[in-house]
């Protein structure tokens, strides 16, 4: 469903409660694609009421029981159909026994059982992630795609292969043990990254943030290291959204445009949150293999600390990205790593390194390879090729803002020559 003619309190409201309801859902039914379902009528029902009637006292409470009558409908339907095939009833797996928590310390939060159980050991990571990201993090299809950098219609199998594969599997809906969770923590952690980089910069639509998905990776994220305290991976993660989420104010203006890190007004960052995130960089490095949450936490560390973009230790930042590059095959850490390097060694070093990102697929139509080499080349002072470049970038991204602020650069460089 769409939420583009909401209140936007409502919109918010609504996929906030999202993924609790349809863990709540999953909890008595095991049935993942009609849950879902179950779910988006219920937000539909909402969607049309609440504006009109007023939300209610419990609007999570509404949503399920709207969402638990619906999926009972399916149940009865599903009996009777298969009834008239002359199928057992008894073999019928509709209803799981509730979850039992019985270490202590464990938050009772249906999402974040939700987000473990997404990620079964069952599912490979890609599609555990995929899985998760639409289920908890609310993202569509087309957005996780954009993510994986893979076809809308790949991503829409891999989804429904993944939907079928959890129900196979006849897990109960309940919190894993230890050993299930240390199985499946490399994928949740990946998945709470990327729900919060979407909702950090939304990859479509007219708005910069999702201040909703960023929000609830926040929340989810300290509920895992409520129950993994000890872990640094977990804690460099936690670490890495306080650290980045602190500069959200300063990173748009009245009108809702895009303000470059190195243009932002810092007394508007959170001190707060920077005071925490840096907290938990210090213990995270120290303790236990370094992993790539704490290498990038330092890194936002290191930019929250430079009280003018002038003072920001570029070398460091430079050396961060070196070690991060040899354990991350990721394209845009090496987007970073040269943007990086052209502020140590000068926008030609950087513009060398892009020249290696050319071929590499992953990047083929994201309008980011487009973006850094028009910044680079614009400080490098060829400002014709830059134009062509950040109106190329333009043409690609599906964000509003980001769109605005590349041609915003394009038409400055145009005046200016």
């Amino acid at each position: 469903m769409t939420f583009a003619s909401l209140d936007r309190h409502v919109e918010h409201l609504l996929r906030d409660l999202a993924p609790q309801v349809l863990g709540a859902t999953m909890r008595r039914f095991r049935d993942f694609a009609a849950g879902e379902d179950a779910v988006q009528e219920a937000l539909i029902a909402a969607a049309s009421q609440w504006p009109r009637d007023g939300i209610p006292d419990n609007p999570r409470g509404w949503l399920i029981q709207v969402a638990l009558r619906r999926m009972t409908d399916h149940v009865r339907s599903e009996i009777s159909r298969r009834n008239r095939e002359a199928v057992a009833v008894e073999d019928v797996p509709f209803v799981v026994a509730p979850a039992v928590y019985a270490e202590p310390g464990i938050d009772p939060d249906d999402t974040l059982v939700l987000l473990f159980m997404c990620c079964h050991p069952s599912l490979s990571s890609a599609s555990a992630i995929s899985l998760t990201l639409r289920a908890v993090g609310g993202l569509t299809t087309a957005e996780i795609a954009k993510s994986f950098l893979v076809p809308e219609a790949t991503m829409a199998q891999r989804i429904s292969r993944a939907k079928q594969s959890i129900e196979a599997s006849q897990v109960p809906f309940g919190m894993p043990d230890a050993n299930e969770r240390a199985e499946r923590l490399s994928s949740v952690l990946h998945v709470l990254y990327l729900i919060f980089n979407e909702g950090y910069t939304s990859s479509s639509g007219p708005s910069l943030h999702r201040t909703d998905l960023s929000n609830e990776a926040i929340r989810l994220t300290r509920a895992v290291r409520t129950l993994l305290p000890d872990d640094a991976q977990v804690a460099g993660l936690l670490a890495l959204m306080l650290l980045t989420d602190a500069r959200r104010a300063a990173r748009t203006g009245p009108l809702g445009e895009l303000i470059p890190l190195d243009e932002q007004d810092r007394s508007l960052w959170d001190r707060e949150a920077i005071d925490e995130g840096v907290a938990l960089v210090g213990p995270a490095l120290s303790s236990g293999p370094v992993g790539e949450y704490q290498l990038q936490a330092a890194i936002a560390a290191l930019h929250d600390e430079a009280a003018r973009a002038e003072d920001t230790d570029w070398p460091q930042i430079l050396a961060l990205y070196c070690v991060l590059r040899r354990m991350s095959d990721n394209p845009v850490v090496e987007l970073n790593h040269a943007i990086a390097t052209a502020m140590v060694d000068g926008p030609r070093a950087g513009l060398a390194l892009l020249e290696l990102l050319d071929k590499d697929e992953r990047l083929a139509g994201s309008h980011r390879l487009a973006a850094v080499r028009a910044h680079l080349l614009e400080r490098a002072g060829e400002p014709q090729h830059a134009i062509s470049h950040y109106r190329d970038a333009a043409q690609r991204t599906t964000s509003i803002p980001e769109r605005n602020y590349l041609l915003m650069r394009a038409a400055r460089l145009s005046e200016a020559s």
